[in-house]
């Protein structure tokens, strides 16, 4: 019987990146397979959330490859509009700071704005936004205006809305930090029902619980700008 090979959904290749002559990262090189949880480590000021914005087309290398679903990933591939539009439907980011992603009137437009951006019919935004906004729990709240919600209650919203596309890859920056205990709890869980159903995901912590409980294969960042792969329970 042959083995079966996994899937490589994103490559990265030596990828180096600076801001304004400042090293962010240095010659970065791994994979990651459909279905995996890889967790990003390390200090703070070592790369991992500048490697967030590339892995989500917000800056691109300046040496160095990254493909995703064996596309190559650039500033010039990335001005094909039609091309640029289905990335970003396949790439689910959910940013640390929840308050930088919500900008409508109420929960319910919130989650239906994605949906409707890809163009589907009316009764395909409207399934989509009611079956998000029941496995979120966020019932009570469609109504109700962003800015008046509490830290955990955006950062449901904020998940809810990228899960409303049902992007192939989630990535998270710190998705734990500034949330109370329940809500980190309920969060962590959540994401353990993503990854059994088969969720491709990508994600930023400090938090070594949530690491242990979803990590397949961790990246570990040092102070240089470098990385290098440690599986779970490695030194």
């Amino acid at each position: 019987m042959m083995d079966h090979q996994p899937e490589k959904i994103i490559e990265l290749q030596n990828i180096c990146f600076a801001y304004q002559g400042e090293i962010a990262l240095r010659y970065i090189s791994f994979d990651v397979n459909r279905g995996e949880a890889v967790i990003l480590q390390g200090p703070n000021g070592c790369g991992k959330s500048t490697l967030i914005h590339l892995l989500n087309g917000i800056v691109f290398p300046e040496e160095g490859t990254y493909r995703f679903e064996g596309h190559e990933i650039s500033e010039k591939t990335m001005k094909d509009s039609s091309f640029s539009k289905k990335f970003h439907q396949k790439i689910g980011y959910v940013f640390q700071n929840p308050d930088v992603q919500l900008f409508c009137a109420s929960v319910e437009e919130e989650i239906a704005f994605g949906p409707l951006q890809m163009g589907l019919d009316d009764a395909e935004v409207r399934r989509r936004t009611d079956d998000v906004i029941r496995i979120t729990g966020l019932e009570k709240l469609r109504e109700r205006a962003p800015y008046h919600l509490s830290g955990g209650e955006k950062k449901k919203t904020a998940l809810a809305c990228v899960l409303s596309v049902n992007p192939e890859v989630l990535i998270l920056d710190e998705p734990l930090a500034g949330l109370d205990r329940r809500t980190q709890d309920w969060l962590t869980a959540f994401l353990q029902k993503l990854k059994a159903a088969g969720k491709t995901m990508v994600i930023a912590t400090h938090d070594e619980a949530l690491a242990k409980k979803l990590g397949d294969r961790f990246i570990i960042f040092d102070e240089d700008h470098r990385a290098s792969e440690q599986m779970p329970g490695g030194s």
